[in-house]
Order: structure tokens, then C-alpha cells, then sequence
């Protein structure tokens, strides 16, 4: 394995941009003894898509996980410094996290629908939160379906179960599902690798589309599909973040030699 020096490292602030909605400083995620990111600083701006890139292991998924505290849910998990969205510590102990997950939502690597209708999987947590206004609902369904570009297939079976559709159609409800929240920011990690190329490609133009609406933050092996929809990428090694810049700099002009490396095919 190529040794690389991890102080060799180019990170954007972003401190030009007005519209950073969401930004880590100093984040440190320790799994008992094991540090799994080590103090990493990146902001993130609003309407854009950026992906986090990096080898197997490397954090990337540990990192996004902590922008909603999805790592609160492991064992003997400690997590230090700041998760800033619109101005608040998203790590301190004051914030209600359940809330905190309406602004920030999340979609998994493999589609995770409910077992139960396509229509109560919209609905099951608007409910949850109070929302009883039959109307209100309905329209909220075909809103978050029509955003995630699959009311065209479904508005007829809305009734039928989730587990009904494939596997393309049920990431995109699970979409619908994060969305329905009307959260800020929508987390997605890997949400195509378990997905065929058509599917892939469908899900791809839908987050496209959502930027307009969301900023979006996702992790994906593939560097491909990174190139292919995200504003910014970031790459990351051993728990670092190691580049972070414009996309098209990113494969085309990286700065380190780590992620020279990496993109080109390289690496390790």
C-alpha cells in the first residue's frame, strides 16, 4: 500500500459563499478506542450536491452519519466538535434530535420501505408528528412522489404495498419518504449501488432535480456517478478529509497526490 502524507491535504472553506447551510468543525467520531474521523472541517452550501468519495473504510459514510447523529444509535460512540446548521450545534446534547432529523433527512444504501402501503409510507411519520388533515396529506403524497418522479407510476396503487415495486421504484419512495418531511438538507448514502444502471440513472436525474429544493450530501463509490451530479466532492483517507474543491477540479486538476491517485484509478 502507497504511503501518503495525510498533512498534504486542499479544503475549501467556501468562506466566499453566502449559502453554506451546514458545516463540521474539528468533527472527531470515535467507535470505542478507534478514532473513525479525524477533525474534519468542510462546508457544505445550499441548492448544491456534493459527494464524498474515498476507498472502502476510508469514513466517508461515518462522517455523513454524523450530520443528522445517525451514530448516536451505536454503542460506546463518542463524537466531538461542531455540526453547524443555520447556527446551531447540531452535536450539542440540547438539541432535539427527532427533530433536528425533519431538517436533515436521510435515505440508506438499500431501499428501506416501510411494510406498508405506498401511501402510508409518505405518511407514517407526517402522522407521527400531528398532521390529520386528510387533504393536506394527500396533497403532501403527490408533492413528494411527483418531486422523487414516481407519481406517474404509482398514483393508481397508492394502496398497495411498498414491497410491491422494484428495486429502483422503492429507493425513489423512500426519497418521497425523506422528503415529505421538507427537510433542508437531504443525506443519501450510496443510495444506487444496490441498484441496476437504468434505476441508477433515474435516481441520478431525480437528485438533479431536487437541488433546486434541497441540498444534498451523498456518499457513492462511484466516482463515475460523483462526476456525473455534484457540485463539490470530497475526498476521503483514512478518516481525513484530504481534498475538497469544485468537482470538475477534483477529477480533472486534483491537488494532492492522494486523490491524483484515486480518481485516476491508482490508488492504493
Amino acid at each position: 500500500m502507497k504511503q501518503y502524507n495525510l498533512d498534504d491535504r486542499h479544503i475549501i472553506t467556501l468562506e466566499e459563499e453566502k449559502n453554506i447551510i451546514l458545516q463540521t468543525h474539528d468533527l472527531h467520531v470515535y467507535y470505542g478506542k478507534n478514532e473513525a474521523i479525524k477533525g474534519v472541517d468542510l462546508a457544505f452550501e445550499k441548492n448544491k450536491i456534493t459527494a464524498l468519495i474515498g476507498p472502502s473504510g476510508c469514513g466517508k459514510s461515518t462522517y455523513l452519519r454524523s450530520l443528522n447523529r445517525m451514530n448516536d444509535e451505536i454503542a460506546n460512540t463518542k463524537i466531538t466538535g461542531q455540526i453547524m446548521y443555520n447556527g446551531v450545534d447540531v452535536n450539542s446534547k440540547e438539541v432535539d434530535v427527532y427533530e433536528m432529523r425533519k431538517r436533515i433527512g436521510m435515505v440508506f444504501q438499500r431501499p428501506n420501505p416501510f411494510s406498508k402501503s405506498i401511501y402510508e409510507n409518505i405518511t407514517f411519520a407526517l402522522k407521527r408528528h400531528g398532521e390529520k388533515d386528510k387533504k393536506k396529506l394527500d396533497e403532501i403524497v403527490e408533492t413528494s412522489l411527483k418531486q422523487a418522479a414516481l407519481w406517474d407510476q404509482v398514483k393508481d396503487s397508492l394502496d398497495k404495498s411498498a414491497h410491491a415495486l422494484s428495486g429502483g421504484q422503492q429507493q425513489r419512495l423512500c426519497i418521497a419518504r425523506a422528503i415529505a418531511m421538507k427537510p433542508d438538507i437531504l443525506l443519501l448514502d450510496e443510495p444506487a449501488s444496490a441498484l441496476d444502471p437504468i434505476s441508477t440513472g433515474t435516481v441520478e436525474e431525480t437528485l438533479v432535480n431536487l437541488k433546486d429544493q434541497y441540498s444534498i450530501v451523498i456518499v457513492t463509490h462511484n466516482m463515475q456517478q460523483a462526476a456525473r451530479i455534484s457540485d463539490y466532492t470530497a475526498f476521503f483517507y483514512l478518516g481525513h478529509a484530504i481534498e475538497y474543491d469544485n468537482t470538475r477540479k477534483i477529477f480533472t486538476r486534483p491537488k494532492t497526490q492522494a486523490t491524483e491517485d484515486y480518481v485516476s484509478g491508482h490508488f492504493g
